[in-house]
């Protein structure tokens, strides 16, 4: 094929309508792909940063629970041993005991939170991530109908975009 015929054929195509619109719909399929990937990546930050704030809720939790128990120990020693000193000291741990305990429920609850916003992040981000999917199919279809020059694969790469924005609206409905 000649540069002339080569030119005549590009032009072609180039004025060819389903071409164009194909074009122009992969364009904001694109812009729309990119939105939904980062909203995704960003939901899954935030499933990551939860959860490690609910692991580290829990081990503050262990290390109260583990004053709590020292503080038990040392008052049941220190009421085996008579003296007003001694009495003194047990009514302190028992004063611990019982701090550490309020003081563990209160972090008990922080970290189921943490776990909670952790478990809403995560479907959140599985949600834009489908929808993702959908959208990538959608760009490969429109691939498809302007090779093919077949106006029904347009048709089924907007209705894949549909599912794919529509999976990703989804994650906007979920709440904490």
């Amino acid at each position: 094929m000649s540069v002339n015929e080569e030119l005549h054929e590009s032009a072609h195509h180039a004025n060819d309508p389903l071409s164009r619109k194909v074009g122009a719909t992969m364009a904001i399929i694109a812009a729309l792909l990119a939105i939904v990937a980062v909203s995704g990546h960003i939901m899954t930050t935030e499933e990551l940063l939860n959860q490690q704030k609910a692991s580290d809720q829990w081990a503050y939790y262990q290390a109260k629970s583990l004053r709590r128990y020292q503080s038990d120990v040392a008052s049941d020693i220190l009421s085996a041993i008579s003296g007003e000193s001694a009495v003194k000291l047990t009514e302190k741990y028992k004063g611990n005991m019982e701090r550490y305990t309020k003081e563990g429920e209160a972090i008990q609850e922080k970290a189921k939170e943490f776990e909670h916003e952790s478990e809403t992040s995560g479907k959140k981000a599985v949600r834009f991530h489908l929808g993702e999917v959908f959208l990538e199919i959608a760009i490969v279809v429109c691939s498809l109908a302007i090779l093919t020059k077949r106006e029904i694969a347009w048709y089924a790469a907007i209705a894949s975009a549909g599912i794919g924005v529509s999976l990703a609206a989804t994650a906007l409905t979920i709440l904490h």
